[in-house]
């Protein structure tokens, strides 16, 4: 790390000291963890499945669930990392994640708001019943003997799933209680965060502007609008915003410090002088 660097990171220490804070995270805070990054530096591409694509039909729903079968197999052994225990020993006023891991919740953390949901979910579209994903990875372990093993070389994807194109015969069930498909309980690109989260959120945001408090982004590129309305808003308020990531993000231009450093690490720091 440059001298300069060093200055950088101890005015965002400064900055950010006794104040409230309200904390949005993003996918590079989880690569201490072993899970995939979606933008940073290295990281493989990303090819989600659309809303629209899920929903066309059972072709588009055997081949999701075919790679999140196996992306599951791996993404559920994964345990908070440092920088996750650093936030929960930091217990912002609210930690609004974009991370569907979650590992938030593992380590502890109090006032949450998992904005685009959690992949350990599962929800039916026909009667909304929701269930646990552990038991879904059970059925279909079940139903496709051999599966994983035959695939256990395939690479990880950030998105919870694998590099994989043969899905072809994959047996995919359906709701316990209706038969009906299944999604993971999360929010696909062309669906809307669900409004009382966003809600919550520009709340939180908006209260800092009277209690001279700061918002914090730790590992995200803001690229998707769900994150980066935080930013803007607080940016509208006054409230200064310091943006910890590894590369460029869609935020630079409204940041009042921008560190290019790790997230555990600032963090760590953090912790250490609070």
């Amino acid at each position: 790390m440059t001298q300069t660097s060093v200055d950088e990171r101890d005015a965002a220490l400064a900055l950010l000291l006794g104040r409230p804070l309200v904390v949005l995270t993003g996918a590079g805070l989880s690569t201490d963890s072993g899970i995939p990054d979606y933008r940073g530096p290295g990281s493989p591409s990303r090819m989600p499945m659309t809303y629209q694509e899920f929903v066309s039909g059972p072709e588009a729903q055997q081949r999701y669930w075919a790679r999140s079968h196996l992306g599951w197999g791996r993404m559920r052994r994964a345990e908070p990392n440092a920088g996750h225990r650093a936030l929960t020993a930091l217990d912002p006023t609210l930690l609004i994640t974009q991370n569907v891991d979650g590992l938030h919740e593992a380590a502890g953390s109090r006032q949450l708001v998992a904005l685009h949901g959690r992949i350990g979910d599962v929800v039916c579209l026909s009667c909304r019943a929701t269930t646990s994903r552990r038991s879904l990875h059970e059925r279909l372990a079940a139903l496709n003997p051999g599966f994983e093993e035959r695939h256990a070389l395939v690479e990880t994807r950030p998105d919870g799933d694998v590099d994989l194109e043969e899905t072809a015969g994959f047996v995919v069930p359906g709701c316990v209680d209706c038969g009906g498909a299944l999604k993971p309980d999360v929010v696909f690109f062309g669906e809307n965060v669900p409004l009382p989260r966003v809600e919550r959120c520009y709340a939180s945001v908006d209260a800092l502007a009277e209690t001279d408090g700061a918002l914090l982004v730790a590992g995200s590129s803001l690229t998707v609008m769900s994150g980066f309305r935080f930013v803007r808003r607080a940016t509208t308020l006054g409230v200064p915003v310091v943006i910890v990531n590894r590369g460029a993000t869609r935020g630079d231009d409204h940041a009042t410090v921008k560190l290019e450093i790790g997230c555990t690490d600032f963090l760590e720091a953090l912790v250490a002088v609070s």
